[in-house]
C-alpha cells in the first residue's frame, strides 16, 4: 500500500501499539532518540494492553488452536475491540501486524511510514493471532528477518526506532539520517574519529586532508566495495549497473 501524505508542521506521528506485554517497551522508549522525539512532540507513542480488553474474570486473551496445533493463539475479540475503539477516535494510515511471515522491513518502508500520521502496530505473541484479524483489520504485515521471536514486541520497537529517527529535528544532524546505510541502496562507508593513529592503526590519509570532493569520492567507492563484499544482493536490487 502506498499513500501520499502531506505533514503539517504542528502534526506529530502517533503510534498506537497493541500488545500483551507493554512493560517490554518502557526502557527502549524511555531513552535516547525515541525519548528525544517524544519530548520534542515529534511523535506520540501510546501502549494498549490486550489484557484490558479481556472479557472474562480470568483475563484470557488467547485460546487453543483449531486443528490441534500446539501453542496458544490470541483471540479475535480483544484485538477487534481495541482496534475498533481506536478507529472510532481517529483515522489510521496503517494497521501493521508484526508477523514472522510478513514482508521484510527495509529502509524504503521506514521512509514511507515516516510520512504517515497515525499508525497502529499489533504485536502477536505465543502462536500468533487469529487469522481473521489479519484478514479483516491489518493493512500491512512486516517481518524484521527470517527467524521467529517470542512475540512482535521487539520487531515493533525496531520499526518505531527506524521511523522516528527520520522525523524532522529528531537527530542532531539531519544529514546523519540521509547518509545512513541502505538510504541509497548501499552500505555506509567506514567511519573514523580521533586520534588519527591508534596503536599503529591509522585513519586513511584522504580523510585527514580536508579535500571534501576527494573525501566524498572515496566514501562513495568504499560504500560500493563494502556492499559488493557484504551484501551483493543490495547491488543487484538497487544498482545492477555497478555489478562487475
Amino acid at each position: 500500500m502506498s499513500k501520499e501524505v502531506v505533514r503539517l508542521e504542528e502534526e506529530y506521528i502517533r503510534f498506537d501499539i497493541i500488545t500483551a506485554h507493554p512493560a517490554m517497551f518502557e526502557s527502549v522508549f524511555g531513552i535516547s532518540i525515541i525519548k528525544r522525539a517524544i519530548d520534542k512532540n515529534a511523535c506520540k507513542i501510546v501502549m494498549h494492553n490486550l489484557y484490558d480488553y479481556a472479557l472474562d474474570r480470568y483475563k484470557h486473551i488467547d485460546d487453543t488452536a483449531f486443528g490441534g496445533d500446539a501453542g496458544m493463539v490470541i483471540k479475535c475479540q480483544p484485538i477487534f475491540d481495541c482496534v475498533e475503539k481506536l478507529q472510532a477516535e481517529r483515522d489510521y494510515d496503517e494497521i501493521i501486524y508484526m508477523a514472522a511471515d510478513g514482508k521484510p522491513f527495509d529502509q524504503g518502508t521506514a521512509n514511507e511510514l515516516s510520512l504517515f500520521r497515525n499508525i497502529i502496530i499489533i504485536c502477536g505473541h505465543y502462536k500468533g493471532i487469529d487469522q481473521r484479524v489479519r484478514d479483516a483489520l491489518v493493512t500491512r504485515e512486516i517481518t524484521i528477518g527470517d527467524y521467529v521471536l517470542s512475540g512482535g514486541e521487539i520487531p515493533a520497537m525496531a520499526v518505531v526506532d527506524s521511523v522516528v529517527r527520520l522525523l524532522p529535528d529528531v537527530l542532531g544532524d539531519v544529514e546523519s539520517a540521509l547518509d545512513d546505510s541502505y538510504q541509497d541502496g548501499l552500505l555506509e562507508a567506514p567511519v573514523y574519529t580521533k586520534p588519527a593513529d591508534w596503536r599503529g592503526m591509522k585513519v586513511p590519509e584522504i580523510l585527514t586532508g580536508g579535500h571534501h570532493k576527494k573525501i566524498k569520492e572515496w566514501q562513495d567507492q568504499q560504500a560500493i566495495e563494502k556492499t559488493a563484499r557484504l551484501r551483493p544482493d543490495l547491488l543487484k536490487k538497487h544498482h545492477p549497473e555497478l555489478l562487475k
